[in-house]
């Protein structure tokens, strides 16, 4: 399930929404598609399913995504950023996409066990009566149980507490190397350890699009804060680029490669100079144009 756009714009009026949008994609990627809220994630991703039309070309598994919807949809399963309120309930619903799919409905079960759901308890209430969080963890089981050729989940965490995520992680790490996905987010410090290529989008332009690692390299921010001994110099934390605060605490916002260089040098003086460390990620990964291609 190759990815390929040349050319791809998309207007709403007079915004446009994807700028000329080149990509070529391999098939069989992870692929994390970031960028702040407006930048075009969700329009690109309703492109690549043929929902929307556009300008340009594009190619999803060598299908037309406009011309040959029906092709595509059979190798295609999509997690929404908000679950539908359909009426049917979640009985009907596994047996419209048993037969549709090739949906082993014993593996759904089990999904959805795992990712808290009780089906014995939702199975024959409408979708629309559950919650957003339990139409949230039906729908992402229902996309991992599907064997889809392309996988597309928008937000697929949004709604789902810390314990039902690392559930989400593992099952989403087992999915067959053949299986191409796009996880669209705005915060890849959740999704960083499942991707392995990043495309990020910014006012509808394609800002970086390559390796993941290349990305968190020069884009993954985090703060690393030091406390001070009492009456340790404080020079050398100067000299690093870090910033007083109260309390002998110091602060700095470094990128990846800053902070695997700091953090062995910093850990060496919690013996004596430094009393506490603490490092921590941030959800919202900046995007730098003067870094771009590095």
């Amino acid at each position: 399930m190759q990815i390929e756009t040349r050319g791809l714009i998309r207007r709403f009026g007079s915004v446009v929404a994807l700028a000329g949008v080149d990509l070529t994609i391999p098939s069989g990627l992870r692929i994390g598609l970031v960028g702040p809220n407006g930048s075009g994630k969700s329009t690109l991703l309703r492109v690549l399913m043929g929902l929307l039309e556009h300008e340009g070309e594009v190619r999803v598994g060598g299908f037309d995504p406009r011309r040959q919807r029906l092709e595509l949809a059979r190798q295609l399963a999509y997690v929404p950023q908000i679950a539908p309120a359909l009426a049917a309930s979640v009985t009907e619903l596994a047996r419209a996409v048993e037969a549709l799919r090739d949906l082993d409905l014993a593996e759904l079960r089990t999904r959805a066990e795992a990712l808290g759901l009780r089906w014995s308890a939702i199975a024959n209430v409408p979708l629309r009566a559950l919650s957003g969080g339990m139409r949230q963890k039906l729908l992402v089981a229902l996309a991992l149980s599907a064997r889809a050729g392309l996988l597309v989940l928008d937000e697929p965490t949004a709604s789902l507490d810390a314990a039902t995520r690392e559930t989400f992680f593992h099952m989403f790490g087992e999915l067959p190397a053949t299986t191409t996905s796009i996880l669209c987010s705005h915060r890849l410090d959740e999704m960083r350890h499942l991707v392995d290529h990043v495309v990020s989008l910014e006012e509808g332009h394609v800002r970086f699009d390559g390796p993941a690692a290349n990305y968190l390299a020069t884009r993954a921010l985090s703060v690393i804060e030091v406390q001070l001994a009492a009456g340790a110099d404080s020079g050398w934390l100067d000299d690093l680029g870090f910033a007083a605060g109260h309390a002998g605490w110091w602060r700095r916002t470094v990128d990846q490669r800053e902070k695997v260089e700091l953090l062995p040098r910093l850990a060496g003086m919690l013996d004596g100079r430094l009393v506490n460390l603490h490092v921590r990620d941030l959800e919202s990964i900046a995007v730098d144009e003067s870094r771009e291609g590095s």
